[in-house]
């Protein structure tokens, strides 16, 4: 297991991962598999999406924010309800497929941390799997 540790600068960030988790493949030595990555908190989120244009993870964070605002009419009493909630919505863990040793993403495509409890110190995992080997089926 491999681990990346990042501070986030704000309650709600989008912070692209895309060159960190790449270099944990590299280092590996995987040719060809799957990276799982994944969120260590509660209160944080992965997704992969659009890394060219900012206005895209600013558009998102702006939705989740109207789909669930931070002062609402929550039981939790840590302040931090829709940080849970964002964070289910999101997703704890992204899978993504490794071919020659690099990931495999569309053009437009990066890996996101989603913070939504920040500023924190934070934890994503990365666990490589190695592809099959042909012929080595029963």
């Amino acid at each position: 297991m491999n681990t990346i540790e990042l501070n986030t600068s704000s309650r709600t960030q989008l912070v692209d991962i895309t060159r960190e988790v790449q270099r944990v493949v590299t280092r590996s030595g995987l040719a060809d598999g799957l990276a799982v990555v994944c969120s260590a908190h509660t209160t944080a989120g992965m997704t992969i999406n659009e890394n060219a244009d900012p206005d895209v993870t600013a558009d998102l964070l702006g939705v989740l924010e109207r789909m669930v605002p931070h002062r609402g009419p929550y039981a939790h009493a840590e302040g931090n309800s829709d940080a849970h909630v964002k964070a289910s919505l999101m997703g704890l863990s992204v899978a993504v497929p490794v071919e020659g040793g690099r990931l495999v993403l569309g053009t437009w495509q990066g890996i996101y941390f989603c913070e939504f409890d920040g500023p924190r110190r934070r934890r994503v995992y990365v666990q490589l799997l190695p592809a099959p080997q042909s012929g080595t089926e029963g």
